[in-house]
Order: C-alpha cells, then sequence, then structure tokens
C-alpha cells in the first residue's frame, strides 16, 4: 500500500492548549441544561459531566450523544474527578438547590460542606479556571479560593452576570428599546442585598437622566422600584412556579464559559475577591471585571453615587457576617 495512503496516515495528537475541555461537577437541573446549551454553542471539544450519582450523570450523556448529529464536533462524557484533568474550566453546579420559600443564604452551611468535600478532589488535578454556580455564589465563590490555595484570577463566581441580564432585559422591555443598546449593571450580592447601579445605567451612551425626558413613558422613581424588584425577585418567582431556574442561568453560564475559551476579554460582572474597593476586602462580590483565558484578568472601578456605595458595602457587611460562621 502506498505510504500517503490514508490507511496509514498518523494524525498528531490533540494538544491540550489547543482542545477546549469543559468538566461540569453537578448534574441536576442547572448543569444538565448547561451541557445541553454547550453542546449546542460549538464551544467546547469535551464535555464531562460528574456527580455523585453516576448514573444520573451517565444517563445525561446517553441523551445528549444521541443528539450529536444535531450539534458541532463534541464528545460528552461521563466520569470522576480525574476527569478535571487538562480541563480549561470545571463549573461547578453541585449543591442543594433553593426550595420555595429559601433564601440563597439559607443554603449556606450544607453547600459550604459539600463544597469542603469536592473542592480538594476537583484542584489535585490541576485545572484551570472554577467557575462557581452554586448558591450562595459569593460565599462559596470565597470557600472555594480558600479551599483551593488557587490565585483569585483562576476562581470566580457566576455572581450577578444573569441578574444584570434580568435587568437590562426588563430596561429594554420598559424603555422599547434593544436590549443590546441597553447597559447597566446589578452589582453585589447575587441575592437579596445585590445593588442596581442606576447613576450608569445609559442607553446607547446616554445616561437615563437624558433618556428618560424625551421617553413618552416618563419613568419615575416608582418605576424604577418596581424594575429593579423584579430583578432582585425573578429567581424567586421562577421556583415558586416551576421549582427551579435553570435556561437562562445556563446562557447567562454560556457567555462566561465563552468569554474564557475565546480569550475575548469581555466585561462581565462576575464574582470575585475584592480588596480595597470601596473600603471593601476580604470578600467575595459581583463587580464589573474583564474575564479572558486566565479567568478574571482585572477588575473595573465604576463610580458610583454616594447610595450606592452604601449600599455595596451593606451587601459587603452581610456577606461577611455569613462567612464568619463557617469553618474553613
Amino acid at each position: 500500500m502506498p505510504k500517503n495512503s490514508c490507511c496509514e496516515m498518523e494524525l498528531p495528537e490533540t494538544d491540550y492548549q489547543a482542545t477546549r475541555k469543559v468538566a461540569i461537577v453537578g448534574a441536576g437541573q442547572v448543569g444538565a441544561t448547561f451541557a445541553f446549551t454547550l453542546m449546542q454553542s460549538g464551544l467546547a471539544d469535551k464535555i464531562v459531566l460528574i456527580d455523585v450519582n453516576a448514573e444520573l450523570a451517565q444517563g445525561h450523556v446517553m441523551d445528549l450523544n444521541h443528539g450529536l448529529l444535531f450539534v458541532p464536533p463534541v464528545k460528552i462524557s461521563a466520569g470522576d474527578y480525574s476527569e478535571c484533568e487538562d480541563a480549561n474550566i470545571v463549573v461547578i453546579t453541585a449543591g442543594a438547590g433553593q426550595k420555595p420559600g429559601e433564601t440563597r443564604l439559607d443554603l449556606v452551611q450544607k453547600n459550604a460542606a459539600i463544597f469542603q468535600n469536592i473542592i480538594p478532589q476537583i484542584v489535585r488535578y490541576n485545572p484551570k479556571i472554577l467557575l462557581i454556580v452554586s448558591n450562595p455564589v459569593d460565599v462559596l465563590t470565597y470557600v472555594a479560593l480558600k479551599v483551593s490555595g488557587y490565585p483569585l484570577n483562576r476562581v470566580i463566581g457566576s455572581g450577578t452576570v444573569l441578574d444584570t441580564a434580568r435587568f437590562r432585559s426588563l430596561l429594554s422591555a420598559h424603555c422599547e428599546v434593544d436590549a443590546r443598546n441597553v447597559h447597566a449593571y446589578i452589582i453585589g450580592e447575587h441575592g437579596d442585598s445585590e445593588v442596581a447601579v442606576w447613576s450608569q445605567a445609559n442607553i446607547a451612551g446616554i445616561t437615563f437622566d437624558q433618556y428618560c425626558p424625551t421617553c413618552h413613558k416618563h419613568c419615575s422613581e416608582m418605576d424604577k422600584e418596581q424594575i429593579f424588584q423584579k430583578v432582585k425577585n425573578a429567581a424567586y418567582e421562577i421556583i415558586r412556579r416551576k421549582g427551579a431556574t435553570n435556561f437562562a442561568v445556563s446562557l447567562a453560564l454560556l457567555r462566561i464559559v465563552g468569554s474564557i475559551l475565546r480569550d475575548e476579554q469581555s466585561v462581565l460582572t462576575v464574582s470575585t475577591l475584592l480588596d480595597n474597593y470601596y473600603g471593601i476586602s476580604d470578600v467575595c462580590l459581583s463587580i464589573p471585571a474583564i474575564v479572558n483565558r486566565d479567568g478574571l484578568s482585572r477588575i473595573l472601578s465604576i463610580e458610583l453615587n454616594e447610595t450606592e456605595r452604601q449600599q455595596l458595602q451593606s451587601s459587603a457587611n452581610l456577606l461577611k457576617q455569613t462567612i464568619r460562621q463557617l469553618y474553613i
């Protein structure tokens, strides 16, 4: 047979740097939905599902693999923590879910205990970046940082990326403007003490103070408060109706993971450890930050008015009180 025959052609092994591998720890509602979302995106070459319930993870993988004909090429498998080796990102969704009537902070003790068990098993295989999703995400991002020993750029929380999307979506509907032209942030805790940064909200570069007089809606302070309450209480309303949130959060995770895998340098409100940010230190909160292939590149110092500064500091103090209850 000729030497250049396709039957004898030697293909080079795939280099780790050229492979986009994402491991998902936790195959519940969010983990499984994110695996499905990631599968369709074409962002990852390899997706691994890891769960304490191995049968559940394997069942999801079987189901996902049956749809490979309809998506960009990707390898999907189930495995154990050893599959975190060579992963560009480990997305951690494991833990108890929020039930109707519970706040995210109500989950802190049980999920912190779960994290103290699973984080050492994950970092043993030295994946590049940990993306924390489980609630309360800010506290668990702090726990993951302390337990893992990773530098802060390699451990980030999904934070208020979804809250910010909800905020922009509601502003878009209220102002009748495409959401892609609305720029506004929710910062602080991913939870009841989160902060709407109205002072920096704008539509196509026009601040709300300038835009509102030209809009037939004539947005009042009461309208603003109603919009914010809808953002803050969105998860409670969804959980009350269907038991869990999974679709929008999966798209938010895809946005974060895409920024890392494609080295986008995107500005996202991820949860990260702060050091003298408006006087706030040693707590993880969501602040606009640049996210790239190394995880968190740098935090952006946005201008806040006095009310927003006080609200952010109150949010930080609440989370610090919660962290003090933990043994880490």
